[in-house]
């Protein structure tokens, strides 16, 4: 659990570094208020001294081999589980997210994804290709790229750390971690359980600090950089990063189908989970609900009697299913969205307001909202908030054009009975992936998870052996198996 003003340090080549640029930075729970720890930011010469770490640790980490990497991978797995409840207490003060309903097993995805790729890695086969030359033989395999920059957000602020580092360390690459501002003593929480699995110094550092800390780990000499986040700072890092190896994953804008032949009931379940898991401060949230006009009164129905089974409150309390909003900027952009919204003529049928009385203003309250326009900041942006805004279509080509018409392309979520539908809803949306009769959040760890090609939410694929893919090289090997010049071929 998280101490009273506990300080962060960076880890450098193995050791622990508390110098910083500037005054530092204090970190405020949203759950009490309180200053509950403090963050120093990296100096251009610490990020430095964490890549020249990486890099030269990386060669010997690569060499050890895929069955030792896997152990060690397996070591911090346990060490993980063995510290659960602690690792989700920090979390949840942290984050806001209720310990019961979801920091748990965000604690617990953690030393599952460790023991995934640890096993993921042992069956990445190679290939021998056939060749129109029948004196040679071209194998192909895979290497590391060599050291990753993995700069990771405050929404998932273990979990999606360990999306990255775990695949990347399996595979023989080193890192240097920079995560959020917002959230430093749960990712320092993190890396103090994967130190028990004694790794070689270097293989894994970390540098705190804001987007001027990320800024130089991204344009310093790394061969890689994986984000996740906001799509404005992924342009920024990939403007920064430039010829360099990147893995992106930048927001969404889930949007919802519910068409006439649709379980009803199912759908607003879905919808509603989709909205207020983890506050809907998550990347794949459902952003929107399109509904079709012959079933917009039942649904929405059905939404409030779901809605209303979802109580905001402390999140340390076993009831509570909504916490607080993590940062003060996400609870003032929900304001906004919903401001604007109903300026344009939406209807506020639940919530619509941050609650007042509690320890922090960061406690919005879960929200229906219907009437949605198109020519709302909702429609148009990611809102990050829990919020089910329902918007109206009145065929199925008037749904898919309004689910298209986004600048970003995560998940999808399309609810119909019909096969027919389902192919061809899922064949048409700008969507990396399609999900029927499911929420827009539904994620399993080996799932290929990343934003469809021409939108602006990204490229690679998180999740599985696809995160070891995005992390490593194709290399071909040809040899030359035809006999000498006068010898026959045995």
């Amino acid at each position: 659990m998280l101490t009273h003003d506990q300080t962060v340090e960076h880890l450098i080549g193995g050791r622990r570094v508390s110098r910083g640029e500037g005054p530092g930075r204090a970190v405020l729970s949203p759950v009490t208020g309180d200053v509950i720890g403090h963050m120093p930011c990296a100096t251009a010469e610490d990020v430095a001294a964490a890549v020249a770490a990486a890099r030269a640790a990386q060669p010997a980490w690569e060499a050890a081999g895929a069955w030792e990497r896997s152990r060690a991978c397996l070591t911090i797995a346990d060490a993980i589980e063995r510290r659960k409840e602690s690792l989700a207490m920090a979390i949840t003060l942290e984050q806001g997210k209720p310990y019961h309903a979801e920091a748990l097993d965000e604690a617990q995805d953690c030393a599952d994804l460790f023991r995934q790729h640890a096993e993921d890695i042992k069956r990445m086969e190679t290939s021998v290709v056939p060749l129109e030359d029948t004196g040679k033989r071209l194998i192909t395999f895979r290497r590391a790229v060599g050291t990753f920059a993995l700069v990771t957000p405050w929404n998932f602020p273990m979990l999606i750390p360990t999306e990255l580092l775990a695949p990347a360390i399996v595979a023989g690459n080193t890192v240097v971690l920079k995560p959020s501002e917002s959230t430093p003593l749960s990712a320092a929480a993190l890396v103090a359980a994967i130190q028990e699995a004694d790794l070689p110094p270097g293989v894994v550092n970390v540098v705190y600090g804001d987007g001027g800390t990320g800024e130089r780990l991204v344009t310093s000499d790394v061969d890689g950089v994986a984000f996740v986040g906001s799509h404005p700072v992924a342009e920024r890092i990939v403007r920064a990063a430039g010829l360099k190896r990147t893995l992106i994953e930048a927001s969404g804008n889930g949007p919802v189908v519910v068409l006439p032949d649709a379980d009803l009931e199912r759908a607003a379940q879905g919808a509603v989970y989709g909205g207020f898991y983890c506050s809907g401060q998550v990347c794949c949230a459902t952003e929107r609900v399109i509904v079709h006009r012959e079933v917009h009164d039942a649904f929405v129905e059905a939404v409030l009697r779901e809605a209303r089974k979802w109580p905001l409150g402390d999140p340390r309390e076993q009831e509570t299913l909504v916490g607080p909003l993590a940062t003060a900027s996400t609870a003032e952009k929900m304001d906004r969205h919903v401001e604007d919204a109903v300026a344009k003529g939406a209807t506020v049928l639940m919530g619509g307001r941050r609650e007042q009385g509690r320890p922090t203003d960061l406690y919005w309250q879960p929200t229906v909202i219907d009437g949605v326009g198109t020519d709302t900041h909702i429609h148009g942006e990611e809102t990050f908030g829990p919020i089910v805004p329902i918007m109206l279509a009145s065929s199925d080509d008037e749904a898919l054009a309004i689910a298209n018409d986004t600048h970003l392309g995560l998940q999808t979520a399309v609810y119909t009975s019909s096969l027919d539908r389902a192919f061809r809803f899922g064949e048409a949306l700008r969507s990396g992936t399609v999900i029927v009769n499911d929420s827009t959040d539904w994620w399993e760890n080996h799932s290929p998870f990343g934003g469809a090609a021409g939108t602006l939410t990204g490229w690679g694929r998180v999740g599985g052996r696809h995160s070891i893919e995005s992390m490593t090289d194709v290399r071909g090997l040809v040899l030359d198996v035809s006999p000498p010049p006068g010898r026959r071929a045995a």
